[in-house]
């Protein structure tokens, strides 16, 4: 039934994508679709505004317009769906990819790394320790886990940071994936079981300083509240040139 109240509109040239106002809307009713955010079903949207100071582009305000009354049990079954949804993927990895065989390697051996041609030594050596890498793909119980120190990076950070191997790789799982593109809610979902299962002792977030990769931290900050888990966090953010811009500690 279609009635006069207030809901969300979206300036979808104003928005970039960044998902912060999906992050912080209670009842689901917005997500990122191609890059965009938007408002999946009027019946969902309250209308009461909790999304419009998360949006750092200023895209979200309230009018008032005819539209589907609020619909609180629709939340509510959604709500579950959603739920039902990122638990699935969460526990399930991707059939028949290879990318997703869980593997361990072995760190560098300083006695073979000695025995190397002097030329050779000079090369900087991979830090990674694990496969997959993918946000999506590493399983909650992955091995390489277990009591890790976690670096979770937006996956353009390796291209435009050349120093991660050395300066924030070294002793530490990696995760990496996409805020903008990527589900939030799975990537919610997921960070939530892993901090459960896996002992974590702490985690690095690196991101780049465009606007979409600012919801990245309040992702692993998400999973990690609904985990019921408080384990200490850094933000790092860095230049489209690769400069470290700033470190933050999470509150």
């Amino acid at each position: 039934m279609k009635v006069m109240r207030k809901i969300i509109e979206i300036d979808e040239d104003l928005c970039d994508g960044c998902g912060q106002c999906a992050l912080s809307c209670a009842e689901g009713s917005l997500e990122i679709v191609d890059g965009k955010a938007k408002v999946i079903s009027e019946n969902l949207c309250d209308g009461l505004g909790a999304c419009i100071g998360e949006c750092p582009q200023g895209a979200l305000r309230i009018v008032e317009r005819e539209a589907d009354a609020f619909d609180e049990e629709a939340v509510e079954e959604h709500l579950k769906t959603m739920e039902q949804k990122a638990h699935t993927a969460a526990h399930t990895a991707p059939q028949g990819c290879p990318s997703a065989a869980v593997r361990s390697f072995p760190g560098a051996d300083p006695c073979a790394e000695a025995n190397r041609p002097t030329a050779l030594q000079s090369e900087k050596r991979s830090e990674l320790t694990h496969w997959p890498i993918q946000i999506k793909l590493v399983p909650p119980t992955a091995p390489f886990l277990k009591g890790a120190h976690l670096l979770v990076a937006a996956d353009c950070v390796p291209v435009a940071f050349p120093s991660l191997h050395q300066e924030f790789l070294k002793g530490r799982a990696v995760m990496i994936g996409c805020p903008k593109f990527d589900d939030v809610q799975d990537y919610i979902d997921k960070f939530s079981e892993i901090f459960k299962a896996a002992g974590i002792q702490s985690v690095t977030t690196v991101v780049m300083e465009v606007p979409c990769c600012s919801g990245l931290p309040m992702i692993v900050k998400k999973g990690m509240e609904k985990s019921g888990k408080n384990i200490p966090m850094e933000k790092v953010v860095v230049s489209v040139r690769g400069e470290i811009l700033r470190h933050e500690k999470a509150a």
